[in-house]
């Protein structure tokens, strides 16, 4: 039979040992609802553009141009500009903010109000820009 004494000592190692792991356990749970959180915020910009064929070698600069541009956005998660395997004048660009405040600075900034200005003659139908949000 253990010393009482002993027995203390080995009950408060065992607590201290079950209090750190429900203190990591309770980062870890704080963490991913930070991050759950943070991808409802998260805004979705999915653009389609069409641009009329004779334009599609210019029109196709400005859009990889645009996207060099929007890399240096704050506020930008990730930007993916593809062009339809068919169709190559379709372009379709992916663009993910941290938060619909980032992405209204960028809609304000100069760089993409210039891209719309210079695409807009280009286009063979209108700016197909919609919004969303994550639905995990």
């Amino acid at each position: 039979m253990a010393k009482p004494g002993k027995l203390n000592s080995v009950r408060r190692g065992l607590f201290s040992a079950l209090a750190a792991i429900a203190v990591v356990l309770c980062g870890v749970a704080g963490h991913a609802l930070a991050q759950d959180q943070a991808s409802h915020e998260k805004v979705y910009a999915v653009t389609h553009v069409d641009i009329i064929p004779p334009q599609k070698d210019a029109g196709t600069k400005l859009v990889q141009q645009y996207v060099v541009d929007t890399r240096k956005d704050p506020g930008l998660v990730r930007i993916e500009a593809g062009a339809e395997i068919s169709r190559a004048n379709h372009i379709a660009i992916v663009e993910v903010w941290q938060d619909k405040k980032a992405y209204d600075e960028h809609i304000a900034a100069a760089h993409t109000r210039q891209f719309r200005q210079q695409l807009d003659p280009m286009l063979g139908s209108p700016y197909d820009e919609r919004l969303h949000h994550s639905l995990e």
